[in-house]
């Protein structure tokens, strides 16, 4: 018997069609109540094949099961959204003096340093940020909390709660963020409706004031080159940015999230090395 028509005879057994019997051996159809009356009485209709019944389970059989996406961290908060909270260790003034603010000294607290990571580095319309990360100081902590989408529909979720972190007395703080990153946010917000304070809020962009220092003296002035050469942080298993987009999708995809997980340690190290970078800033151009 061929392999077409032993998955048919199974298919009958299945839909009832065939005898026990017929199942270990040849196959012979079971004549229901109806089709017994028919060849007793000619004048009965006979009952059209159920042929209906075996096109369903042919393709129930077939169409893949849909997978359960493997999220790599985080609670879900939203439906399609999930978030990452962690602390560190980090033991510094409460207040700080910034020379591009007017070398005002302002409470630590009020810093929050920001990254995303977006569909596309180039930007424009069809970009979105599938994951948004901050840092912030309290007591000797600094609080990392990393927003990321498991689908496109958590998006104004994610955008509602990044929203709510910026109160009054924020400032933000970014690398090359008034370029790109603030940019972008601006722009899906006003697409899903969401009030903010984006706009208004002070906003400290570290990549000015980096270049003015190490533009002479380092090959280029990328986040990776000051964290190596200026910082001395060395990355490990580190995926690099441009990565990040193909890691979520793969991840949509029902793939694994490993790649995923390294971009939200790529995020959080971003976050973290803000605020390093602006202590190192101010010591140098005070």
């Amino acid at each position: 018997m061929s392999r077409v028509a032993e998955k048919l005879r199974q298919l009958r057994i299945d839909a009832g069609l065939l005898t026990g019997s017929s199942a270990g051996g040849h196959s012979s159809c079971v004549v229901p109540a109806s089709r017994a009356s028919a060849s007793a009485n000619p004048t009965v209709a006979r009952e059209p094949p159920r042929l209906d019944v075996l096109r369903k389970l042919m393709r129930q059989r077939e169409e893949p099961q849909p997978r359960k996406l493997d999220a790599p961290a985080g609670d879900e908060i939203a439906p399609g959204l999930r978030l990452v909270e962690r602390t560190f260790n980090y033991e510094a003034s409460a207040t700080l003096v910034v020379p591009a603010m007017g070398d005002i000294a302002f409470d630590r607290r009020r810093l929050l340093c920001f990254d995303t990571e977006t569909t596309g580095l180039a930007g424009g319309v069809g970009t979105r940020a599938f994951m948004i990360g901050v840092a912030a100081w309290k007591d000797g902590q600094l609080c990392v909390r990393q927003l990321y989408l498991t689908a496109i529909a958590g998006e104004r979720a994610m955008l509602q709660m990044f929203a709510g972190w910026l109160s009054a007395e924020t400032i933000l703080v970014s690398y090359n963020g008034k370029s790109y990153d603030a940019p972008l946010l601006k722009g899906r917000l006003r697409l899903n409706r969401v009030s903010h304070r984006l706009a208004e809020l002070p906003h400290i962009d570290w990549l000015h004031p980096t270049r003015r220092v190490y533009k002479e003296h380092l090959p280029n002035c990328k986040l990776s080159t000051i964290e190596r050469e200026v910082l001395h942080i060395v990355r490990e298993d580190d995926l690099p940015g441009s990565e990040a987009p193909a890691a979520w999708l793969s991840f949509l995809r029902g793939q694994s999230s490993v790649n995923l997980g390294r971009v939200l340690d790529h995020n959080r190290q971003d976050v973290i090395t803000l605020m390093r970078l602006g202590d190192h800033l101010v010591s140098k151009l005070s």
